[in-house]
């Protein structure tokens, strides 16, 4: 955009072209008489004709916005769903997007008023009865229960998927018959999605629930201390539990869940 004079310019017949890349060349011409200016009009250049435009966003990009609307997914508007994506093919999650899903999970509000509940009915039963009663045996016993959350989420959603390279989420199906639905929601306790998009053994969260059983016989007390063979049942247990979470996250919890957006794929 400018605007250009010329001096000098002998009379007769001119021709003004104009050009610039990516758009069509104009041409203007007259016939300049002798002490006569010429004002040419506006010259507008046509972008020229493109057959076909692309913008596409990065891997990284894509996955921070499936992201933040994973981080909107509450149970009820309340409960948070963070680890289930609604998104067919979704974009796999960075090594700092895993640590900061297990963080916001492991934060949440919510989560901090179910461990008190937890360690309520601990210590309303006397469960795990070395750490007492009173204050100090609710405080210990929250403790011990918000440990084995943070511990577990932190090993087998953050660390282990990070270093083996293992999508930690849930990926809703919501298609095909109830039967095949309900065996990819059983079959996903023991694999999942890796980050190059292939499924595979969850080595994450099965050797995710082992190291955590293990770690958490450093502060429970000794009389309910697990035993190694304790901790491969607590184990064993531990996948019949995501399989069972699996089944109603595929088909229960979306009905649940306001605010999940739509991709275009899978049912309620």
């Amino acid at each position: 955009m400018g605007q250009f004079s010329f001096d000098r310019v002998p009379p007769g017949a001119f021709k003004l072209t104009i050009s610039s890349k990516g758009f069509e060349t104009q041409i203007v011409e007259g016939v300049l008489r002798a002490g006569e200016s010429y004002q040419a009009a506006t010259v507008v250049l046509p972008v020229t004709s493109v057959s076909e435009v692309k913008v596409t966003a990065s891997q990284v990009e894509i996955a921070t916005e499936q992201l933040k609307e994973e981080e909107q997914q509450r149970v009820l508007g309340v409960i948070p769903n963070f680890y289930v994506s609604y998104a067919p093919n979704a974009a796999p999650l960075t090594t700092r997007q895993k640590f900061d899903l297990a963080w916001k999970s492991s934060v949440d509000p919510v989560t901090f008023l179910a461990t008190g509940v937890i360690a309520g009915a601990e210590q309303s039963g006397n469960t795990y009865s070395g750490y007492g009663q009173g204050v100090q045996g609710y405080a210990k016993r929250f403790g011990a229960s918000y440990a084995d959350n943070v511990i577990g989420t932190l090993i087998g959603g953050a660390i282990l998927p990070a270093w083996w390279k293992q999508d930690p989420r849930y990926f809703y199906k919501g298609t095909g018959t109830i039967r095949s639905r309900a065996f990819y929601a059983i079959a996903n306790a023991v694999v999942c999605k890796g980050d190059n998009g292939r499924w595979q053994v969850n080595y994450s969260g099965i050797v995710g629930g082992l190291a955590a059983g293990g770690i958490s016989n450093l502060y429970y007390p000794a009389s309910d201390r697990d035993g190694v063979a304790l901790t491969f049942e607590d184990t064993a247990i531990g996948i019949g539990e995501s399989a069972l979470q699996n089944l109603l996250q595929e088909f229960v919890v979306k009905k649940l869940t306001p605010k999940i957006p739509n991709y275009g794929a899978g049912k309620p």
